[in-house]
C-alpha cells in the first residue's frame, strides 16, 4: 500500500512540474494589447481580415507573436494613420490585468506622408528642406506628445511589459534602383528615420520602457538592397513605404522576441 501510495504521489508531482513550467501554462497568464499606427497594424503584408481602414494584418508582427505564444487575451487595436492623439484613444484596451503591450507611434505626427510626398513630386532641396522641418518637429514637439502616450499607458496597465517599437531606414544607399529618388533624397529620409528613432529611444528609457530599434534588423533589406523587406511606392499607395511580409515577420517579429521571447 505505501508503495503504491508513493508512486500515486510521484506521478502527481511529475505531471505537476509539467504543468507548472511548460509553455502553455506560462503563456495562459499573457494579457496582451498591441496599440500603435501602420508599422504595428501590418499594412503592407496584406490578409486584413475584417479590420476595415484599420488594416490590421494577419501577418502582422502583434498577431504573429501573440500565435506563437498562445496569450490567453489579445486585444489589437493598431490602425492605420495613428497619430499620437489616437494612440490615446486605443489605450482604452487597457486594464489593470494588462500584462504585455507593444506600441509604435511618431511618424504620422511628425508627417510621413508629407515627407514622402513632398520627396517624391519636389526637387532634393525640397525634400531636404521638408525632411529638416520634420526632424524639427520630432525634436522640439514630439516628445511630449510620446511621454504623454507612455504616461498613459504606464497608468492604464501599470503591470505590463511595455515594448516599443521604432522605424527603419527605407533606402540603401551607394545604389541604383528603380526607386525613383535620387541619392541626395534617399539620404536625407534616412537621416529622418535615425532622428526618430534616436527620440523614441529616449522617450521610451524615460519612461521605463523597453526599445527596440529595427534598424540594425533591416540593414541590407531596405529599398535598393537585393532583398527587399519594405515597398516602395505601390498600389494601394497606402501600403507605400510600409514593411511586406517579410518584413513583419523576419525583421519586427525576430526583434520583438529578442526582448520579450
Amino acid at each position: 500500500m505505501l508503495v503504491k501510495a508513493c508512486r500515486v504521489l510521484s506521478v502527481f508531482l511529475v505531471v505537476s512540474l509539467a504543468s507548472l513550467f511548460s509553455p502553455v501554462a506560462n503563456a495562459a497568464a499573457v494579457s496582451y494589447v498591441a496599440l500603435g499606427d501602420s508599422y504595428s497594424s501590418g499594412v503592407g503584408a496584406g490578409d486584413y481580415g475584417d479590420s476595415g481602414s484599420c488594416k490590421r494584418s494577419a501577418n502582422a508582427y502583434p498577431q504573429l507573436w501573440a500565435t506563437s505564444h498562445g496569450v490567453s487575451d489579445f486585444r489589437f487595436v493598431a490602425c492605420l494613420g495613428a497619430r499620437t492623439s489616437d494612440v490615446l484613444g486605443q489605450a482604452d484596451a487597457l486594464s489593470a490585468s494588462t500584462t504585455f503591450v507593444t506600441v509604435s507611434v511618431g511618424g504620422n505626427d511628425a508627417g510621413f506622408t508629407d515627407v514622402m510626398t513632398d520627396c517624391t513630386l519636389g526637387g532634393d532641396q525640397a525634400c531636404v528642406d521638408r525632411v529638416e522641418e520634420a526632424k524639427a518637429f520630432v525634436r522640439e514637439t514630439l516628445p511630449a506628445r510620446l511621454d504623454t502616450v507612455y504616461a498613459t499607458i504606464a497608468s492604464r496597465a501599470p503591470s505590463a511589459e511595455v515594448v516599443v517599437l521604432g522605424y527603419p531606414r527605407f533606402y540603401q544607399l551607394e545604389g541604383s534602383c528603380n526607386a525613383g529618388l535620387s541619392e541626395t533624397k534617399r539620404a536625407a529620409i534616412n537621416s529622418g528615420a535615425d532622428t526618430l528613432a534616436e527620440v523614441t529611444a529616449q522617450r521610451a528609457a524615460a519612461a521605463g520602457f523597453t526599445f527596440v530599434d529595427v534598424r540594425g534588423p533591416f540593414t541590407g533589406h531596405e529599398i535598393c538592397s537585393a532583398d527587399w523587406w519594405l515597398h516602395s511606392l505601390t498600389w494601394p499607395v497606402d501600403e507605400s513605404y510600409h514593411p511586406n511580409v517579410k518584413g513583419q515577420s523576419l525583421g519586427y517579429l525576430p526583434a520583438l522576441e529578442a526582448v520579450a521571447g
